[in-house]
């Protein structure tokens, strides 16, 4: 049962990502190895939103790692069904690390057999394009893994999630897989572990630099990051990256909303002025602005066809089907318009 919701919501996200992003654009899936196990190791910008997409645009199963605080509760079937499994940090209480063992030998024997995991290097979720400080966690697990495991293949590969907008809906993605690292290619017999652990983060770092559209804080990134708009976005990974790098003085930057384009997008909200309200006081309890990206994302897939599809049963109740076909077409096309022109 399990595994039939995970294949099902997987298959729903794929296309719904197809409609929440105005583009996406996927690079470098033939990078991604095929004869062992694979560890993923994407940039972490968007909270939920970034194992939800990455998942729903990668085949195959991937088994992610995630904090443990979020375990044990109401929804301890469905994390069970995603393949998640906690990991317990040191704010989880000292007692706790302990079972840290017994999950990090399921994650060996999982990329001994060959599959697929996900674990963010950085040290948390952020709201910035440039890669932060990668704590050794991920090369740890895969040089471990690859004790283990002698004569298994077990390859780290670094994944760059790049956002348009980190909370606005309809901005361009660009999701890049990066030059996987074969482990094993990566161990000198006569360096200590801690020493060939710290290699393969380097690398690891490097190889996830050239994944981000803005990998570093230089002194000019808050000028480059306003370049990162809906005019400049709709170009490859590889022109945009160089752009941003050489030429980010000659690209539009982002503009203020003037006072008609205001007029406008509230003129638009009112055939979904319901879901948008609730979405809005959703939100507006969030303490972390990394999740409001995740929540419209959830809330786009799961409340707005649901009130879509109560108010439409009960139009065509009253009115006839052709009113509420009509009623449809102007909630999805003003919503859309709405998103439009809300993005910067």
């Amino acid at each position: 049962m399990k595994l039939i919701v995970y294949l099902f919501l997987k298959n729903i996200f794929r296309y719904y990502n197809r409609i929440y992003f105005r583009s996406v654009k996927v690079y470098g899936k033939n990078n991604i190895p095929n004869d062992g196990g694979v560890l993923f190791s994407p940039n972490h910008q968007g909270a939920l939103l970034d194992p939800l997409v990455l998942a729903s645009l990668t085949k195959g199963k991937i088994t992610s790692l995630t904090r443990s605080d979020i375990f044990g509760g109401p929804f301890q079937w469905f994390l069970d069904a995603f393949y998640m499994l906690p990991v317990y940090r040191i704010r989880n209480g000292y007692s706790n690390l302990k079972k840290n063992d017994e999950i990090f030998a399921k994650c060996y024997e999982l990329l001994g057999l060959g599959k697929f995991m996900l674990m963010f290097s950085e040290g948390g979720h952020h709201n910035e394009y440039y890669l932060q400080n990668l704590s050794k966690g991920s090369s740890r697990l895969a040089f471990k893994a690859a004790q283990e495991n002698p004569g298994k293949k077990i390859y780290l590969q670094p994944v760059g999630i790049n956002y348009g907008h980190h909370q606005q809906p309809r901005c361009t993605l660009h999701l890049v897989y990066g030059q996987p690292i074969k482990v094993s290619d990566f161990v000198d017999l006569k360096l200590t572990d801690v020493e060939n652990i710290n290699i393969l983060k380097l690398e690891l770092q490097n190889r996830m630099k050239a994944c981000l559209w803005l990998p570093d804080k230089t002194e000019n990134y808050f000028i480059q990051k306003k370049k990162i708009n809906r005019h400049t976005t709709h170009v490859d990974f590889k022109t945009l990256k160089s752009a941003l790098q050489n030429n980010y003085n000659k690209m539009p930057g982002v503009k203020p909303k003037s006072k008609t384009r205001k007029v406008l997008i509230f003129l638009l909200s009112v055939p979904n002025i319901i879901p948008l309200w609730i979405s809005r006081k959703i939100i507006g309890k969030l303490e972390d602005i990394v999740f409001v990206s995740s929540l419209k994302y959830v809330l786009g897939v799961f409340l707005f066809p649901i009130w879509w599809l109560a108010t439409s049963i009960t139009i065509a109740y009253m009115y006839g089907n052709r009113v509420m076909t009509t009623y449809l077409l102007v909630c999805t096309l003003s919503l859309f318009i709405k998103q439009r022109f809300s993005l910067s």
